[in-house]
Formats: structure tokens, sequence, C-alpha cells
């Protein structure tokens, strides 16, 4: 196969590119890539061009009879994409593995880091940064497992003939072949490997990308001017903007943001392989040939620039607090609701005493516990004050966490 030569018996361990030995012990280069495009001109078959070439440089000249004996084109495709793809993901994963512990190492450092939670982009009730990260820290160990699944689906060999029926082929071939590559033999072929294995690795690549944009979100929203509780790292010398020089811009995020995108282009394309004219046609080989490494070059870096991200980010646990205390206590409704229903009203009674002390919040900026003394004496309901002032704490919120960040301890 092309950039790869099994060697005796199959072994893979023969360095791709590396100088074949005649018989008499002389080296002889490997097919010229130069050369292989000239035949191609002619043959309009790359395979064949190829083939030509390499035959060129064998000796004896009569060995060359016996390079592809029995095998069609795609049996010498779909095994090197095999190979590249299986070869491609396990550089994913290293990089997958960093980010994994990025994410873990900061979400612990983050565990007593308070913060308002936010639902719809609205304040809702405390909760320490680190628990976000520990969110996604787990998401994408997941998407990390996903894609190691995956790298199982696409690394089958196929060499099975024009039609997959081994008719000119033995099928121990096959299976020496694979067993040499560390791949499987694929459970069935026709002339091509059915393109479901090769669709659910895109698939695990664009889930990887979007956990990524995910993080990359995070920090977009808590860079912004309004919120400034996180931001990308800026060194010296950088610049933000050519006319504006104050500018801080999330950069790195956007970037991510945009890269993202591409990697889920690439999985209506790709799985439109799997339906082909009976044993085969072509029609998912000029897709694959841009899909397949963009998806995983991109993912390759995005891997990279959200690592990066992590591992330089900056928290303003200051501003944080801040924000959180922001809406007067308006992030403690829900436990002053749940204490009401606990002293004897009904939860409707409840609710619409504390929604109303909560809007005339939200109207004047009095804070939350003014409000709420205000609408309780008018409704002739007596407050525990004693007792608010212990539910109203955001320590108390976030009391549960130990176990996750536990679990989050073992992570890797």
């Amino acid at each position: 196969m092309p950039g790869r030569d099994p060697g005796p018996g199959g072994a893979r361990g023969r360095r791709a590119g590396a100088p074949r030995r005649g018989r008499a012990g002389a080296q002889r280069p490997a097919a010229d890539p130069g050369r292989v495009a000239e035949i191609e001109e002619t043959t309009q078959h790359d395979v064949i061009a190829f083939l030509t070439a390499w035959a060129d440089n064998t000796e004896p000249r009569s060995a060359a009879a016996y390079v592809h004996h029995g095998m069609t084109s795609s049996d010498l495709l779909d095994t090197a994409l095999a190979v590249q793809l299986t070869d491609a993901t396990d550089v994913l994963l290293a990089k997958a593995d960093r980010l994994v512990a990025a994410l873990r190492d900061h979400g612990l450092a983050h565990r007593d880091t308070i913060k308002v939670g936010r639902t719809h982009g609205v304040h809702a009730e405390p909760d320490v940064w680190g628990h976000r990260v520990a969110d996604l820290a787990f998401a994408m160990a997941r998407s990390r497992d996903r894609l190691r699944a995956a790298r199982a689906s696409v690394g089958v060999v196929a060499i099975s003939g024009a039609v997959g029926t081994y008719s000119l082929i033995d099928p121990a071939v096959e299976q020496q072949v694979a067993q040499a590559l560390g791949l499987r033999a694929a459970d069935a072929s026709t002339q091509v490997v059915i393109r479901d294995g090769i669709s659910e690795w895109v698939a695990a690549l664009a889930i990887i990308a979007t956990v990524c944009e995910t993080v990359a979100l995070e920090v977009r929203h808590g860079q912004r001017t309004e919120v400034r509780e996180l931001s990308e790292a800026f060194g010296a010398g950088q610049k933000g903007s050519s006319a504006m020089p104050h500018k801080k811009n999330p950069i790195r995020s956007e970037r991510i943001a945009g890269l993202a995108r591409v990697v889920r282009a690439a999985i209506v394309p790709v799985m439109e392989g799997i339906p082909l004219w009976h044993e085969r046609d072509i029609s998912h080989s000029s897709t694959e040939r841009v899909f397949l490494p963009d998806a995983a070059i991109t993912t390759d870096y995005l891997l990279h620039l959200t690592a990066g991200l992590v591992e330089n980010l900056v928290v303003d646990a200051e501003r944080m607090r801040a924000n959180l205390d922001s809406t007067g206590g308006l992030i403690y409704t829900s436990s002053v609701l749940l204490e009401l229903v606990e002293a004897g009203m009904s939860r409707e009674q409840a609710y619409a005493l504390v929604q109303a002390a909560a809007m005339q919040t939200w109207q004047s900026g009095t804070p939350f516990r003014e409000t709420l003394r205000g609408q309780a004496d008018a409704a002739g309901v007596t407050l525990d004050e004693p007792r608010l002032d212990e539910i109203c704490r955001p320590e108390r919120y976030v009391a549960h966490l130990d176990p996750l960040f536990e679990r989050l301890a073992a992570l890797s």
C-alpha cells in the first residue's frame, strides 16, 4: 500500500518510505510520487499508476506480477485508509488526554470558587466554578472514549477481491494482513468496507469538536465586559484591536467555535458514503479525500487550542463573587420558598409572596430581604430572621458537591 511496506511476513515495523532491498541486498527506492502522477495522467487510475511505478522499481521484474495478486483497488485503499485512520486516532487520543487532564486539574483547583449559576443566561442559584468545569471534563472524557471505540470501527482490513468473494485470493491472506497491522478483518465486504464505521469515527470527532466549542463558549461569555469573570491569557505585546487599544478579545475561543463547525460539517457528506450502488461505486471516495483529513487535522488543532485555553485561563474569583451579590439576594428565592412551605404555608401562597418580593427587587433594586419583609408584613406572615440568615448563604448551596469532586479527581 502507498507509503507502507509490510515487509517480511507482513510486519508493519519498517519506516514508511525507507528504501527496499533487492534479492542481492542492494537498496532500491520506493515508487517515486512524481512517476506515479505521470502515469496517472494516462491511466486516470491512481492505484494502477502506483502499482506500475512500483513494478518499475521491483527486482526481479517477475516478482511484480505478484504485487496486488488477486486484489482489487479497494482492498488496497480501504486497508490503507484503516491504517491512516487508526494512526490518526492515536494522535488525537493523546491530545484528548491532555485536555481531559487540563479540565480535571482546573476544576479541582476551583472547587471552592463561588460563582452564580445561570440558566437561560439569567442568575439562578449559587454554584462553584469547579462544578461547571467538572461537567466539561467528564463530557470530554466521554467524547475521548467514543473516539477510542470508533478506532475499532475503522480499523478494518478487507482483502477479498473484486466483489468481496475471495474468488482469486485466499481468505487467510486477509487474516494475516490484519494481524500484522494490528487491525481486524472485515466481518463482510463487497468491494468496499461499508462506511458505517467511518461515519461513526467522524461523528466522534464532531462531538469532540463540539465539546471544545462548549468550553470556548463558556469563556466567551465569561469574558464579556458586563461579566468579566473569565478571560483568555493576554501576553505582553499582544494587541486586541487595530482601532481600539483597550480591547482584549476572546480570539482563541472564537476560533474554536468557528472550527468546530468545520468538523461538524463532515458528518453528512461522509455518512452519505454508506449507501453505494450494489457492490461498489466511488461516490464516497472524493468526499472522503477531502473530509477525513480535514476533520482529523481540524480536531487535532481544536484539542490543542482548547487545552491551551484551559491551562492558561484567567479566573477572577472576586468578580464572580461580586456578580453573585449583584442582584441583591434574588438567588436565594428557592430556599426562602421552601422554608416558608416547611413553616406551614401552602406552596401557592409561599410562591406568590416570594415572587412579589422578587419582582419588587428587580424593579426597584431594593435588597430582596427588605422586600421580603415588606411582603410578609403585608400578608401577616412572621419571618424567622436567624433562619433566613442561615439559608441565604451561597456555601449552603454547594455543600453536597464533595462526591462529585472525588469522581473528578479519579478521572484519567
